[in-house]
């Protein structure tokens, strides 16, 4: 069932990366959450590293409040995996 549920987090990821509106350090910061997303190393480690990740990105000053809305529903589904 995580599997899945990451699968989904990594597609809402993407298409944040994707999106021409959202800055580009933090772009570049989503991309470096899907990766990390994809990694075969231990579940609970990579969702850990991917929190942390993601509330640095949400205090993102110049992020829109869609965007952000967005981050916070990833953190909490991956807050329910973990």
């Amino acid at each position: 069932m995580e599997h899945k549920e990451i699968e989904d987090v990594i597609e809402v990821l993407s298409d944040l990366k994707d999106d021409i509106t959202v800055p580009k350090n933090v772009r570049s910061k989503i991309e470096n959450t899907i990766k990390i997303l994809d990694t075969d190393i231990d579940t609970q480690i990579k969702i850990s590293k991917v929190l942390h990740e993601l509330e640095d990105i949400s205090n993102d000053t110049n992020l829109q409040q869609y965007t952000r809305t967005q981050i916070w529903n990833v953190v909490s589904v991956l807050e329910k995996i973990k």
